[in-house]
C-alpha cells in the first residue's frame, strides 16, 4: 500500500467525512480533515440508539465507532473550528485555511454529544471558562490558518436540517412541546428517555408529522428526504417499547420504504400505532402545555381535532448552507435542488472538476448507512484517481 506521500483534503467532519477520511488513511494517504465547528460527527452523532428487543439498524452506533477510529488514526489530521478561505489549482490544489467564527448564541459553553469527541466541552466566552469543566478547551485555542497543498478534495460538508419555524402554524419554538425529530434524538441521547421539554415528564400521547420541509411545493422543496420515515418510525417503536400504553399517531403523505425488512417493520408499526394519511395544518396550545391539532379525516374528509402531549415534526434534509460557496470555489455545479451536482450518475461521487469528489448528503438526502456507503465509494474513487494500489 505504499504511496508517494499523497495527501487528500476532506471538508466536513460528519459521518461521510469521517468515513472517507478513515478509508483513505488505510491506504497510507495523509488526510487533512476540515471541520468548521468544534466537534466531529455532524448531525449523525446526535442521534440516539433506538434498539428495542433487538438492533433496528438505525446507524447511530456506527457513527460512534467511526469517530473513535478517526481520532486514533495518526494519518488523519483534524482541523476543528476551521474553514476553507480559498482554493486555487496548479496541478495540485492550494488551499488557504482560516479559523471559523465562534457560533452566536452559545451562552459561552458548547458541549459535544459523544464521549469520543475531542474536545468534549468548548468555551467561546472567556468569562464562562470557570463554569465549564477543567477539561474544557477555549474556542480561541482551536482553528487552523495557513496553506495546504493537497492532491484531491472530498466535499462532505453535509446538509442543514429544514428550519421548522418556516412552517409557522405548527408553533415550533413557540410551544415548548412541539419539537423536531432531531430535537427528539437529542433528548433521548442526553437524558436517556423521551420527556417533554416543558416539564420533564414522559408524554403519553404523541403525534408525528411527516414530510415537514420535504415534498412541499409551496416551499419549492420537492424532494423526498429519505430519512424521515425510518427515523420517525424507529423512534416511535422505541417509545412504545418503553411504554406500551403510549398512544402514537403518525400523520403522513406516503411512507418511504427503506430496506428489505421494512414491510415487516411497517406492519408492526401499523398494529401498534394510528396512521392518518393527512398532513395537519394548525396547532393550538391547551392547558398543561398540551397541544390541540386540527386535521381532516383520511376516510371522509371530515374536520377533526385531537389533543397531544407532544408533537414531533419530522423535518427534512435541506442543502447545506455552504453549498453555493463550495460550488463556486471548486468550479462545480449545483443541482436543481441546491445540492452539489455529481457528474457520474452511477456512483454520484465524481464531479465536473477532476480531483474533486462528493461524499454523503452534500450530494443529496441519505440515511446514515447510505452516507457511509457513498463515502466509501468516494474514497475508492479518490484512490483510483491518485493511482494508489488497492493491493
Amino acid at each position: 500500500m505504499a504511496t508517494d506521500s499523497k495527501k487528500v483534503m476532506v471538508i466536513g467532519g460528519g459521518i461521510a467525512g469521517l468515513t472517507a477520511a478513515w478509508e483513505l488513511s488505510q491506504f497510507d494517504i495523509d488526510v487533512e480533515l476540515i471541520e468548521k465547528s468544534c466537534f466531529l460527527g455532524g448531525h449523525a452523532i446526535q442521534f440516539c440508539c433506538k434498539a428495542t428487543d433487538e438492533c433496528v439498524v438505525c446507524g447511530a452506533c456506527s457513527v460512534e465507532d467511526m469517530l473513535k477510529k478517526v481520532i486514533n488514526q495518526p494519518r488523519i489530521h483534524v482541523h476543528l473550528a476551521t474553514q476553507v478561505a480559498s482554493i486555487t489549482r496548479n496541478g495540485a490544489f492550494q488551499v488557504q485555511l482560516e479559523k471559523s467564527a465562534a457560533p452566536a448564541g452559545s451562552a459561552g459553553v458548547l458541549t459535544g454529544y459523544s464521549k469520543n469527541n475531542q474536545p468534549l466541552i468548548v468555551t467561546t466566552d472567556p468569562a464562562q471558562a470557570d463554569a465549564a469543566s477543567k477539561d474544557a478547551v477555549a474556542w480561541n485555542d482551536l482553528g487552523t490558518s495557513g496553506r495546504l497543498d493537497v492532491d484531491a478534495v472530498v466535499l462532505a460538508s453535509g446538509f442543514q436540517p429544514f428550519d421548522a419555524r418556516a412552517k409557522g402554524t405548527y408553533g415550533y419554538q413557540k410551544f415548548p412541546n412541539v419539537v423536531t425529530g432531531l430535537d427528539l434524538e437529542r433528548i433521548k441521547r442526553t437524558q436517556g428517555a423521551i420527556v417533554r421539554p416543558s416539564d420533564g415528564q414522559a408524554p403519553k400521547k404523541i403525534a408525528f408529522i411527516q414530510c415537514v420541509g420535504s415534498r412541499d411545493e409551496r416551499l419549492g422543496n420537492l424532494w423526498c428526504s429519505h430519512v424521515c420515515c425510518p427515523y420517525a418510525l424507529r423512534m416511535a417503536q422505541d417509545i412504545k417499547h418503553a411504554d406500551p400504553e403510549a398512544q402514537i399517531t403518525v400523520f403522513y403523505m406516503d411512507i418511504q420504504n427503506t430496506n428489505k425488512n421494512f414491510p415487516l417493520f411497517y406492519d408492526k408499526c401499523r398494529a401498534d400505532m394510528t396512521f392518518v394519511r393527512n398532513i395537519p395544518v394548525d396547532v393550538y396550545p391547551e392547558d398543561g402545555d398540551r397541544l390541540r391539532m386540527r386535521f381532516l379525516d383520511d376516510a371522509d374528509g371530515t374536520a377533526l381535532n385531537d389533543t397531544f402531549d407532544m408533537i414531533v415534526l419530522s423535518i427534512g434534509i435541506a442543502p447545506g448552507a455552504d453549498n453555493a460557496a463550495l460550488a463556486e470555489a471548486m468550479e462545480i455545479e449545483l443541482n436543481a435542488d441546491g445540492f452539489l451536482a455529481a457528474a457520474d450518475a452511477q456512483t454520484k461521487t465524481a464531479t465536473s472538476q477532476n480531483g474533486v469528489f462528493l461524499a454523503g448528503t452534500v450530494e443529496g438526502p441519505r440515511t446514515i448507512a447510505a452516507s457511509i456507503a457513498h463515502a466509501g465509494q468516494a474514497a475508492s474513487d479518490v484512490i483510483n484517481h491518485l493511482g494508489v494500489s488497492h493491493d
